[in-house]
């Protein structure tokens, strides 16, 4: 499925994104990477990604998952669409 999807968002990430981009300078920067990606292959059909479709969301919840350094982002896709439902940041000391 080769082409260009539209990246969207909703009220919800968009108020998580902006706390996040208020407390951590780099999340500007992989949010942009983010959609970069999202744009070209939300699927993961290359296998370049660290996306995860996870087992028990469904539509709406975030079905997909990618995985860029410290930053989660959760996100549906809708044919040519790809939505953003959830971004959120990954404690260091989470598994300590």
């Amino acid at each position: 499925m080769a082409g260009t999807f539209v990246v969207r968002t909703t009220p919800h990430y968009e108020r998580q994104a902006r706390t996040l981009a208020r407390t951590h300078v780099e999340f500007i920067a992989r949010q942009r990477d983010a959609v970069r990606t999202l744009s070209g292959d939300p699927h993961n059909r290359s296998r370049q990604h660290n996306i995860l479709k996870l087992a028990g969301a469904r539509q709406g919840e975030g079905q997909y998952r990618l995985r860029l350094r410290r930053f989660r982002f959760r996100y549906d896709i809708y044919d040519r669409d790809v939505v953003l439902q959830a971004c959120s940041l990954r404690r260091e000391d989470t598994y300590r």
